[in-house]
């Protein structure tokens, strides 16, 4: 069971966000995530804001035990043998500790602001089933190869594109939800699973969480859910949250 910090990179300093992924390092927080925007999403829409991978590049240098990654990249910002060699340099400097999370995307403004074409839903998972057999021939081919095989994190609900995705390239799932909606994502899963003769049990369930461990923490272990993701915003990083789960963590795996 582990838990993980999304460190959200909006309304602070640099040097804020940094000081806060060590302290959440010493914590012993499991992985710290960030994501992948260039405006904030709540707040005041022009706020201070840093881009995902450039942070995570820096990320790998200033920590040294806690695996790093984004909650999750948008794949319509890259292109996806770019975005391969980019995970696998973030792998090599960070001695094995990246986790590769992508998603379809979903911003408008990131796009608008950007240039980006932001077509529709149905067109950005068709954007991203083509891509992702591309990253995985892309970090095949590189040289130097990544340390090892880097972890899949696909994020989304939906439950005809996205976790069929999941089932097909994915190591992790990442949803949001209560357990009732955790626990139909998962059967749904499943099924996807049986579909493309792929082994459930090899992905890993991993959910954002707010509130109370003690209480929501059993009831989503129960579903099958092993990786425990809170959440953080700038300018001021309340760590209280973060550290009941860890202690809940640390109480349940003794």
């Amino acid at each position: 069971m582990r838990i993980g910090l999304q460190l959200q990179p909006q309304h602070a300093d640099y040097k804020s966000i940094r000081e806060t992924a060590a302290r959440a390092e010493d914590l012993g927080v499991d992985i710290i995530f960030n994501w992948d925007h260039f405006y904030p999403l709540r707040g005041e829409p022009e706020g201070k804001h840093f881009e995902c991978w450039t942070m995570l590049g820096a990320w790998a240098e200033s920590t040294s035990r806690v695996e790093i990654g984004a909650l999750v990249t948008c794949n319509s910002y890259r292109n996806p043998e770019l975005l391969a060699d980019m995970a696998r340099t973030v792998d090599n400097i960070s001695d094995g500790r990246l986790i590769l999370g992508i998603g379809a995307g979903w911003f408008e403004k990131d796009y608008t602001e950007y240039g980006y074409e932001f077509g529709t839903a149905g067109s950005r998972l068709a954007d991203l089933a083509e891509a992702l057999p591309r990253i995985e021939s892309r970090l095949a081919k590189l040289n130097p190869p990544p340390t090892r095989h880097i972890p899949v994190l696909i994020g989304g609900g939906g439950e005809k594109k996205t976790l069929k995705l999941v089932a097909q390239h994915a190591d992790i799932w990442h949803g949001f939800g209560k357990p009732d909606v955790v626990e139909r994502k998962v059967g749904i899963l499943k099924q996807h699973c049986a579909d493309v003769g792929r082994d459930a049990g090899e992905i890993e369930i991993s959910t954002g969480v707010e509130g109370d461990p003690g209480e929501l923490g059993p009831k989503l272990r129960d579903l099958g859910v092993s990786l425990f993701t809170v959440g953080v915003s700038g300018p001021d990083h309340d760590l209280e949250p973060l550290k009941k789960w860890i202690g809940w963590r640390d109480a349940h795996n003794s």
